[in-house]
């Protein structure tokens, strides 16, 4: 059994809409930000994110609908959004004002590392050889684009009187994201657009509170209007499509796909704003496409284990759906309500998704 491929597609898509947000929203800063705008400009964007999330549910739901989530899932919800919706911005701002872009560009990479440590050390998702060497693979594509090009840049905006201060809010930033997506993963199973829209509208308001407590103004209605539809698919449509990837792959894999965005935000800043390309531009693709193959070969077969599980997620009926309803349905068609899994015990490809979490040797 290869990796499930919209799981996969999902994370890639992901990837690619988080990108493409970078440079997008870089022609929104200008030669410079304070730190109320820095504030400001992430809290609109996380807006935009739950703003259209909400109406997007809206519209698919015909108008409010309340949400059907388990009562032990809440908390993880919840600190989820603590961590990667207020915690990791923070800190983010903080560390910017204290180092400089390229420093910054190449402790952001830390993410996906810290990611897969926390899924595979904490919360005892599987791996293997293949895993992590596609993985570092994957990361080193994304330092190999970030190094500076002379060793001198790596050194402007930092603080003099703590040099040490921006890379650690830097670094802890990453791992309250990395934190965030292990988090997200046990309630993947959920609604995405709630789960997302939540984030963007918590983050973004608290972000944008901020902001406008330390001075900061709006921006004019266009610009207004251009941040936030970058927010909705550089943060919202990607953190749904995150979401589903979570849902099944589990967090380390998902984190080291996504890890790609840093190479679609550089392409995109060599085709639109005509950014000169470097050795390292085309060394990256290389390195990140070695990784993505390592983990598209993966294959993880053996006896394992169902305990006793209810949740609602979409699905349709299979070796792990063989549940009976008190409604009509079409067989044929995927279909979401509350259900419980029965404890059973069996083999067959796998991997660390809403289903299969259970402890290795």
């Amino acid at each position: 059994m290869s990796a499930p491929r919209h799981a996969v597609l999902a994370a890639l898509a992901a990837a690619a809409l988080f990108g493409a947000s970078t440079p997008l929203a870089k022609q929104l800063m200008g030669d410079g930000l304070s730190l109320s705008g820095a504030f400001l400009l992430a809290g609109l964007l996380y807006l935009g994110s739950g703003l259209g999330l909400g109406a997007a549910r809206l519209w698919r739901d015909g108008g409010w609908r309340a949400v059907e989530m388990p009562r032990s899932e809440w908390p993880w919800l919840l600190a989820a959004i603590a961590f990667g919706g207020v915690l990791g911005p923070l800190l983010l701002m903080l560390g910017l004002s204290h180092t400089g872009a390229a420093t910054a560009s190449l402790l952001l990479n830390l993410e996906s590392v810290l990611t897969a440590l926390l899924a595979w050390l904490v919360f005892r998702e599987h791996t293997d050889r293949r895993m992590v060497l596609g993985m570092l693979l994957i990361a080193a594509g994304g330092l190999v684009l970030a190094w500076p090009a002379s060793g001198g840049s790596a050194a402007q905006g930092a603080s003099p009187s703590a040099p040490w201060l921006g890379p650690l809010a830097i670094a802890l930033a990453c791992l309250a994201w990395a934190t965030d997506n292990n988090l997200t993963r046990k309630v993947s199973a959920n609604d995405a657009l709630f789960i997302a829209g939540s984030k963007g509208l918590i983050a973004g308001g608290v972000n944008t509170g901020i902001a406008l407590a330390m001075g900061a103004s709006l921006p004019a209605a266009p610009a207004l209007a251009q941040t936030l539809v970058i927010g909705f698919f550089g943060y919202g449509l990607s953190l749904v499509l995150f979401v589903l990837a979570l849902r099944g792959l589990g967090a380390a894999r998902s984190g080291a796909y996504f890890s790609t965005a840093p190479f679609v935000g550089a392409a995109l800043s060599i085709a639109l704003f005509n950014e000169a390309t470097s050795t390292a531009f085309w060394v990256a693709p290389v390195l990140m496409a070695a990784g993505v193959w390592l983990h598209l070969q993966e294959r993880h077969n053996h006896e394992h284990e169902h305990a006793e599980l209810a949740h609602t997620h979409q699905h349709t009926h299979d070796e792990h759906h063989r549940h009976s309803h008190g409604f009509e349905w079409d067989m044929a068609k995927a279909h979401s309500h509350a259900h419980r899994h029965e404890p059973l015990k069996h083999a067959h490809p796998h991997y660390p998704d809403i289903h299969h979490q259970h402890p290795h040797r």
